[in-house]
């Protein structure tokens, strides 16, 4: 017998007990895969994996989410913020600098002008400790998150999940989605890092505790 009978032939004696009715979609196979690899403590992780990549992330109570977004403006020393329609009040800091409503949409010059953009987002994950944006109300469009030098990033704890299989299931795949982990960045042939040239050279995570 043939390498290719052999085969066949096992495979004959594997599905000849399966009713014909029956389809592969019918039945759940094991996998004896881990359902995420997080571990219970997903708000830590999160915070740890995204420092990893260079973002700056703080974790505060709710009242204290819009003072510590003014507290990364006022480090990088930001004249101007973009704020997104539907951005919550609530997060909003007081400051000297002037904001930028994106009603009706700032142009690319004046986004590339800007300072720095203030958005809520979709989902975050633990082990990669990455943000995703579904670019809905408080999100912006893209470009508000790309032109800018500075984005501030507000994630509640509720928010954030363990791995990517679940991060995913809970977006809308027809939305436009883009996946943050860290600062913009790339490397030349001799692997010297440069930040901002696709994107925002400086991400802030504010990570809003849970009550």
């Amino acid at each position: 017998m043939s390498d290719r009978e052999t085969v066949l032939s096992a495979v004959r004696t594997a599905v000849g007990d399966v009713p014909g009715s029956e389809s592969p979609d019918d039945a759940a196979v094991p996998h004896g895969r881990r359902a995420d690899h997080a571990g219970p403590e997903i708000v830590a992780l999160f915070t740890e994996r995204a420092a990893e990549y260079r973002a700056t992330v703080v974790r505060v109570p709710a009242v204290g989410a819009a003072a510590a977004a003014g507290r990364a403006l006022a480090r990088t020393g930001a004249r101007s913020v973009v704020l997104p329609p539907g951005l919550p009040d609530d997060l909003v800091p007081d400051g000297p600098w002037s904001r930028l409503e994106d009603i009706p949409a700032l142009t690319v010059e004046q986004l590339d002008a800007a300072d720095a953009v203030i958005t809520i987002v979709a989902t975050a994950i633990a082990v990669t400790g990455t943000v995703t944006l579904d670019h809905g109300p408080g999100q912006g469009r893209r470009a508000l998150t790309l032109l800018p030098d500075q984005h501030i990033c507000v994630v509640r704890a509720s928010q954030i999940v363990p791995d990517v299989p679940e991060a995913l299931s809970l977006l809308d795949p027809y939305r436009p989605l883009t996946l943050i982990s860290g600062p913009s960045a790339t490397s030349d042939i001799e692997l010297d890092r440069v930040e901002g040239v696709h994107g925002p050279r400086i991400l802030d995570i504010v990570v809003i505790e849970d009550a």
